[in-house]
């Protein structure tokens, strides 16, 4: 194993022990939790400062992990609907940073996890759940709710990636 892909897996297991430990910030409310998107953060950032496998990587485990290890966020269909989203947010996020600024790929990202979070909800909604997935729940959960979240991504993403690249760690 090379030493940047051995630095790489040590920072993606940083970033993955974040995303379990930073909800409990909010205090385990899933009212709180569901608007400022603490599980957000930590594949976003691996994606930018790992790249877009570990950013998938990362993505794809911590909302079931999570929610196997601490019942938040509930496994069905939250948790398996937000694997597919923090997937996409970390693949995404890596993968746009390469041909892009930070601000662009951030964006981008977001935009791509919504639309997977939204496809994957709607297909979990209907076959497991009565009631289907409305894009009056689309539109709700994906933007009204998490614009707080949504906002602490732009600040805070750029300003960590900016530092890290000032720094030369990435």
């Amino acid at each position: 194993m090379t030493k940047q892909r051995i630095h790489r897996l040590v920072l993606s297991a940083l970033l993955l022990a974040l995303g379990l430990v930073l909800p409990f910030l909010t205090g385990q409310i899933p009212e709180v939790g569901s608007r400022l998107l603490p599980l957000h953060l930590p594949a976003l950032l691996c994606g930018f400062v790992c790249g877009w496998p570990w950013g998938l990587a990362v993505g794809a485990v911590l909302p079931v992990l999570r929610s196997f290890l601490f019942g938040m966020p509930p496994l069905m269909p939250t948790a398996l609907a937000m694997t597919f989203e923090m997937a996409a947010y970390g693949a995404a996020a890596g993968a746009l940073y390469r041909r892009c600024n930070v601000y662009v790929s951030l964006v981008g990202a977001m935009i791509i996890g919504r639309l997977v979070w939204g496809v994957a909800s709607w297909l979990l909604y209907a076959a497991f759940m009565p009631n289907g997935f409305s894009l009056a729940m689309f539109w709700a959960g994906g933007f009204v709710n998490a614009w707080p979240g949504m906002v602490l991504q732009l600040i805070v993403v750029p300003l960590i990636v900016t530092a890290l690249k000032k720094a030369k760690l990435i």
